[in-house]
């Protein structure tokens, strides 16, 4: 039995942490800080030992992080060039728990 096989088997039956799809589909409340306190849990425990999901999420920081540096207005066409970024970077990792094939479990 492969690794990624293990952990989603080990995955699907704990209630307590979010999935990869439910983390992707409420990253962005999380990181504004607008989740109840149970679906911070979650999320948290899941960014954890998520490798991707965790890259994603300090990705999105990072953009936040340095769009609050530049102050003023931001320009709508970058604003939907950055979500078409996000976006794309999940597409190729369905089937996969976790991401990429060999990277479940590793920690940030």
């Amino acid at each position: 039995m492969t690794m990624c096989t293990r952990m989603a088997m080990r995955l699907m039956g704990r209630k307590d942490e979010a999935s990869c799809a439910e983390v992707a589909a409420h990253l962005q409340a999380y990181l504004d800080g607008r989740t109840g306190s149970e679906q911070v849990r979650r999320i948290e425990k899941h960014l954890e030992y998520c490798r991707r999901c965790g890259l994603e999420a300090r990705t999105y920081q990072e953009i936040k992080s340095a769009l609050a540096r530049r102050g003023g207005p931001v320009d709508p066409d970058a604003v939907r060039r950055l979500t078409a970024f996000g976006e794309a970077l999940g597409a190729g990792d369905e089937g996969h728990p976790h991401g990429s094939p060999g990277r479940e479990g590793t920690p940030l």
